[in-house]
């Protein structure tokens, strides 16, 4: 018997089956798992070969998160490595005074290239690789969903931070800092295009990230496996979640800061210049708006591996599991609060400072209330003696010593003193070491059973822990008594007599003793993955997990998707791995002949319908390529062969995602037990509509920041707005921009009730986009007229920037309609509804309030003239 579940409505589980249902699911279905019988023969051979790995050059295909996990992390590690040698140079150019071994520039290079290679190549990335690969199998999912996105995400990664690391090589790495302030930043004292290949760089390597959020938002919320309601999610899921939120509230900030030191750069609008209207200080806004989140970006997912590994090391459920995701939640909020403790020392007012300060503290409470719950955890079970558990508990010791300090330099009267001395490189080092670093090597050793099916050595273990361990304290600590005896940052040498050599030569030694744990480290990793192991099933599971990533078997994941109704169900039910394994619940095999997953409801996880994943493809691989070329040929003005790589890499794009959108003949299937599911939804159902909303919100937060440039130096620069605001763009302007939102909006309803909806809907969105270009260029000839220019003063640069950016948005608008119009013409459009007029609607109408709004600001700031 089959049960038919509407179009978009799904199951969920909890343990009361007359629980409210969220989408109209009747959870007395879950009655029916375990399935009982034998599955058809040949059924688990078909689901190994849609999802097999291509071998060989196809491998660069390949998108499924196993294999873009696993080499996200390898590439990290990487980069790890690579800026740690480069540390290792400057703790020997600081062994001794006036010591000779690089440089003052080359040194200048060093710092400023570990800094950013360990942030933006390194810590960012190594979590998100982690949560690829490690959080659909975690949730129940066959893959994440939007597979080819994971793809694009990673080789945009590699290729560009390969690039921007290689700059060294050739002279041309930047060397003001991994921050870049300004003025050294800008034109005047950084000539040359070094500069330019660090904001380039980072911002390519920022779209990864943010492409790579969006992918674990969606999938987090939308893939879990049936009846994991919020409540039963593993702690993990939750760091996740709030990591990739939190990227999308933080990294446009960086966009942000980057586009607008890239227009001053190269056309001399004086943004930063406070010569003629700009100020320095937004830089320093804008940038710590994403980089004291940033570090809560670290911090989040690797506390999560903690609580993780700790619930599974102490043999015992997570003490407090609810106070540790409300901490979590505390956390990313109070983060975006504390920025400007990084400026205590440009002369804040006194009521900012103390605000920061005090915010600088509070966001201890909910780490503490982690730390806690750790200790609590593992004091009351049966801790088990193994290196997981070593760099466990160093690591909650070197972290909770780098928050002490933490605390010292929320104070702006300490800060005052310790600013920009050694005190702060060994706090954040601790703090980072601790939270990030010793969880990735816990994570490591615990995990890698699971992905290859052997173990790391323990005896091998132990040395690297100690060595490290050991090392931290030996490099850092004495580097807060170096910085308290006046020691500054970010300088190549220092002067003999001062007490100084003896603490550096320390440190340079604590450097080394690091790098040789590292290394046996590496020894070890490469002699276990060097061949895959042949132990499966529950022999993979040393360290006797709880959670459902101890369940997966192929690059499918799980063989079937059970349903959840536990915080740790293998510990709750013997029997399911055998019941798994034999495919006794939902997808035991592939219903349709393609990759498939299962989509579930947000909240209560019901069942919703099943979607037909992408297999393999080059188009991400090219995509990205075509990407790098594009941003790093602009860095060396080469500006034809810069914009053949863009045509290019919107040539890829809309290959890559022209298949995406499809319907098959086979409206429902059977997901399992007889229930069937619909296999095309639109609308808020839709994991595409999801996607299209969160880039929404992260187009949004950019162009709040391009807002927030506006005020901040309309508010420390009044007289430099000299030129009377124009209006006469306002009335056509806003006519434009409503007509174009509302064609937009009323495309799909008119779709809907139309015989011939499709091409009239197809229509609608072109005019829409036809409106949006037209209030552009009024707006923009509306300031020209005025006698408005963009180098004249920090009004021009700042209203030209917002135009800029929209201009921007604007051309996406327009090769969206286009790109829409190909798939009308070629049938791809049909009625009554389809994913991609959902998702460009989201887009066009978010365009014309971001019109609206960029029109009205500065003519209604300063209201009457200047």
């Amino acid at each position: 018997m089959t049960t038919s579940v509407p179009s978009g409505v799904a199951g969920a589980v909890d343990d009361a089956a007359t629980a409210p249902s969220e989408t109209g699911f009747d959870a007395r279905l879950y009655g029916r798992f375990p399935t009982k019988g034998r599955r058809p023969k040949g059924e688990l051979d078909d689901l190994k070969k849609v999802w097999e790995t291509p071998t060989g050059w196809q491998a660069f295909s390949a998108v499924n998160n196993n294999f873009i996990g696993f080499l996200f992390i390898v590439t990290a590690l990487g980069f790890f490595v690579a800026a740690g040698i480069l540390s290792l140079v400057m703790r020997v150019q600081l062994a001794s005074p006036l010591a000779d071994v690089v440089p003052q520039e080359i040194y200048n290079q060093l710092f400023t290239m570990h800094g950013s290679v360990m942030m933006f190549l390194f810590a960012v990335p190594a979590v998100e690789a982690i949560a690829v690969l490690l959080l659909p199998q975690m949730i129940g999912a066959r893959d994440l969903p939007f597979p080819r996105l994971s793809a694009y995400s990673y080789w945009a990664y590699l290729i560009g931070g390969v690039v921007f690391f290689c700059s060294i090589f050739f002279s041309l790495a930047p060397s003001g800092g991994w921050f870049m302030y300004p003025p050294l930043s800008s034109g005047v004292y950084a000539k040359g295009i070094n500069a330019d290949f660090w904001l380039l760089g980072i911002g390519f390597i920022e779209i990864s990230a943010i492409a790579g959020a969006i992918e674990l938002i969606v999938g987090v919320l939308r893939t879990r496996a049936p009846g994991m309601t919020m409540a039963k999610m593993p702690i993990y899921a939750w760091a996740v979640l709030i990591f990739g939120v939190m990227i999308i509230l933080a990294f446009p900030a960086m966009i942000m800061v980057t586009f607008l030191l890239e227009l001053e750069r190269a056309f001399n609008w004086p943004l930063f210049d406070a010569l003629r209207g700009g100020d320095p200080l937004l830089y320093q806004h804008l940038f710590w708006f994403f980089g004291h989140p940033d570090v809560y970006i670290i911090f989040i997912p690797a506390s999560a591996m903690v609580s993780a590994m700790i619930v599974t090391v102490a043999q015992k459920p997570l003490v407090g599991h609810e106070i540790v995701v409300l901490a979590l939640i505390a956390t990313g909020f109070i983060s975006f609060g504390v920025w400007a403790h990084h400026m205590f020392t440009v002369g804040l007012p006194g009521l900012s400072a103390g605000y920061f300060s005090a915010a600088s503290m509070a966001v201890a409470i909910p780490a503490g209330a982690q730390v806690f719950a750790w200790i609590a955890t593992l004091a009351s079970g049966k801790v088990q003696r193994n290196v997981p558990s070593l760099f466990l508990v160093g690591g909650i010791l070197i972290f909770v010593m780098g928050g002490l300090t933490g605390v010292m330099v929320g104070m702006v009267a300490f800060d005052g003193q310790a600013h920009d001395t050694y005190f702060v490189v060994a706090h954040f080092h601790y703090v980072l070491i601790g939270s990030m670093v010793f969880p990735l090597f816990a994570g490591f050793y615990y995990w890698t059973p699971m992905i290859n099916g052997r173990e790391l050595s323990e005896r091998a273990g132990r040395w690297v822990f100690w060595l490290n361990f050991v090392g931290v304290h030996v490099c850092f600590l004495p580097m807060h008594l170096s910085g308290l005896m006046g020691m500054p940052r970010r300088v190549d040498t220092y002067l003999p007599g001062r007490a100084m050599e003896v603490p550096n030569l320390i440190s340079t030694v604590g450097a080394f003793i690091i790098a040789a744990g590292v290394l046996l480290f590496l020894v070890d990793a490469v002699r276990v993955y060097g061949r895959k192991g042949n132990v499966g099933g529950d022999a993979r599971n040393v360290y006797k997990g709880g959670t459902l990533e101890w369940l997966a078997t192929g690059n499918y994941g799980l063989r079937s998707i059970p349903v959840v109704n536990h915080l740790e169900p293998l510990w709750a039910d013997a029997r399911l791995r055998q019941d798994v394994e034999a495919g006794r619940y939902f997808l035991p095999g592939t219903a349709t002949g393609a990759r498939e997953t299962l989509i579930t409801s947000s909240s209560r996880a019901e069942p919703q319908y099943v979607q037909i994943m992408p297999g393999p493809s080059w188009w991400p691989l090219l995509a990205a390529l075509f990407t790098a070329g594009f941003f790093l040929l602009l860095t060396v003005k080469a500006l034809t062969l810069s914009a053949i790589c863009g045509v290019l890499t919107i040539v890829c794009v809309m290959r890559w995602v022209w298949g995406n959108d499809r319907h098959i003949p086979q409206k429902q299937v059977d997901a399992g037990a007889g229930i069937l599911l619909p296999t095309y939804v639109t609308g808020p159902q839709s994991h595409g509509w999801w996607a299209a909303v969160l880039l929404v919100i992260v187009l949004g937060m950019i162009f709040l920041m391009s807002v927030f440039s506006y005020l901040y130096l309309f508010g420390a620069h009044p007289d430099w707005w000299r030129v009377e605001a124009p209006r006469g763009a306002l009335v056509p302007g806003l006519l434009l921009l409503g007509a174009s939102a509302g064609l937009a909006y009323a495309a799909r309803p008119w779709m809907a009730r139309r015989k011939r909806g499709s091409g009239v809907s197809a229509a609608m969105m072109t005019l829409s986009m036809v409106c949006l270009v037209a209030a552009l260029a009024v707006d923009v000839l509306d300031w020209w007229t005025a006698g408005l220019r963009g180098d004249a003063s920090g009004q021009g640069a700042t209203i030209f920037a917002m135009l800029a950016w929209h201009g921007t948005i604007v051309a996406a608008v327009v090769l969206s309609a286009v790109y829409y119009l190909a798939r009308w013409m070629r049938g791809l459009a049909p009625p009554p509804a389809n994913k991609t007029l959902e998702a460009l609607r989201i887009l066009f109408m978010f365009a014309a309030f971001e019109g609206a709004a960029g029109l009205l600001l500065p003519r209604v700031l300063p209201w009457g003239g200047v």
